[in-house]
């Protein structure tokens, strides 16, 4: 009804005008031009009415289209102080911002939704436009997983890590891809996952990274460990035959029907190859064995340890090794309360692995020193074996929890692995960070419960 009101307002007012035009054009047609006094001021006013009129409504819509050009739903356009003609307008103007502030208050209730969501998240997501590169989404685990406060565009990554820009690059939409990076001296594997989506006719690319390292540690030990378990079987059922046959041929050398046989040089060669062989069969048995403490660990007695009584006793068990060496042995504890729940037996062992380790890389330093400390970051305590050695190149630090793989002519590459594995059992895990020339730390890392 309203709308029917505007709507013959509007008709009037075009009926108006033709009225007076068809009058003007009547008195023209019939000569008389004193009339025309009267319709001609009725004309103009008409046509200045109409213009009014529309102009009235044209303002009233440039207002309405400035304030969703600027989104400025707040705005409200009075209704009881608006012509007759122009309320239906406002009221439906009134009503479209209405629906608008609610659609953009849902809106804005989502996205904050969606960024708390992401922020919570472990992992780190970058988002940027394909065509310019400019970023548009980076949350804080992508910053601290890469160690990059801020980025305006995809290419600022180049200059900072060069590696990862390429393979973020030429990642296709869907490609799932393992990458490795440095921070603080240590490797840290990501697996990062490439997707595209459209909004507002822009393409838009999504990086998903995921620090995998230490999944990928558990499952590398478990692999490990299978191994080691065949190979440790197979090798002794093969090599306890030959130690047991080797002292079989050495009794029956001992016969008097072979002694008689052979001359006495040719019964000493025969005796020492013998011997050689069970002597390094023997040796292969007990190397083989000393692996199978690789998987004799299933269970843990855990109970809460003060890591201060830990370094003291460490300190006590050490001090006569270190003294004889003038190995410098600094303890670093802020707090004297911590404490982490551990296999106090299991824990000592890797700690006496790391410092036997640690003393072997300082022993030619001029000032050789290790420092034992901890402390607590991110909900984890981390307690580290630091010294001053030689340090180990970046291409080792991946190798060195290797099963037997040792950077010592006579290690047997079991000490880093058994310390890796005993620490997986702890569900925590240990690193390394090294620098050539200026010494190493080993990392054991606990999880607060």
């Amino acid at each position: 009804m309203i709308f029917n009101r505007y709507e013959w307002r509007l008709v009037l007012r075009v009926l108006f005008l033709f009225l007076a035009l068809t009058a003007t054009a009547v008195i023209v047609v019939s000569s008389q031009p004193m009339y025309s006094v009267i319709t001609v001021p009725l004309v103009i006013y008409s046509v200045l009415d109409l213009i009014r009129f529309n102009k009235k409504a044209q303002d009233e819509v440039n207002q309405f289209v400035e304030s969703i050009h600027y989104r400025d739903f707040s705005r409200h356009f009075d209704v009881r102080k608006a012509p007759n003609e122009l309320k239906p307008l406002r009221k439906g103007f009134n009503d479209i911002n209405t629906t608008f502030k609610l659609i953009s208050r849902e809106r804005e209730t989502q996205f904050h939704y969606l960024q708390k969501i992401l922020e919570l998240v472990d992992t780190g997501i970058l988002s940027y436009e394909q065509e310019t590169g400019e970023i548009s989404w980076i949350n804080e685990a992508f910053k601290s997983l890469i160690t990059i406060p801020y980025l305006k565009t995809i290419h600022s990554l180049e200059k900072r890590e060069p590696v990862l820009y390429k393979d973020v690059i030429q990642l296709k939409p869907g490609e799932t891809k393992v990458l490795s990076i440095t921070r603080d001296q240590q490797q840290v594997k990501m697996l990062v996952t490439a997707s595209i989506m459209r909004s507002d006719d822009k393409m838009y690319k999504l990086i998903a990274f995921q620090n995998v390292s230490e999944a990928l540690d558990e499952t590398e030990s478990n692999a490990w460990s299978k191994l080691l378990n065949v190979m440790t079987h197979e090798i002794m059922n093969s090599v306890a035959p030959i130690s047991s046959l080797a002292d079989t041929l050495k009794n029956r050398l001992q016969s008097p029907e072979i002694t008689e046989n052979l001359e006495g040089v040719d019964l000493e060669d025969i005796e020492l190859g013998i011997d050689t062989i069970k002597r390094r069969s023997e040796g292969l048995l007990k190397f083989t064995e000393s692996y199978r403490s690789l998987n004799k660990i299933t269970k843990l007695d855990l109970n809460k340890i003060l890591v201060r009584n830990m370094f003291e006793n460490l300190n006590s068990l050490m001090t006569p090794t270190l003294d004889k060496k003038n190995i410098e042995l600094d303890i670093i504890l802020r707090d004297p309360g911590l404490a982490i729940e551990a296999d106090i037996n299991l824990l000592d062992q890797v700690m006496i692995n790391l410092l036997v380790n640690a003393i072997e890389a300082v022993k030619d330093r001029e000032e050789p020193r290790i420092i034992l400390s901890a402390e607590v970051q991110n909900n984890r305590t981390l307690v580290k074996v630091t010294d001053n050695g030689l340090g180990m190149p970046p291409e080792l630090l991946d190798k060195i929890f290797i099963p037997f793989f040792s950077t010592r002519k006579t290690g047997s590459g079991i000490g880093l692995s058994l310390c890796k594995q005993i620490m997986l059992l702890h569900k925590g895990n240990i690193q390394v960070q090294s620098t050539e020339g200026k010494g190493s730390s080993f990392i054991l890392q606990f999880a607060n419960n």
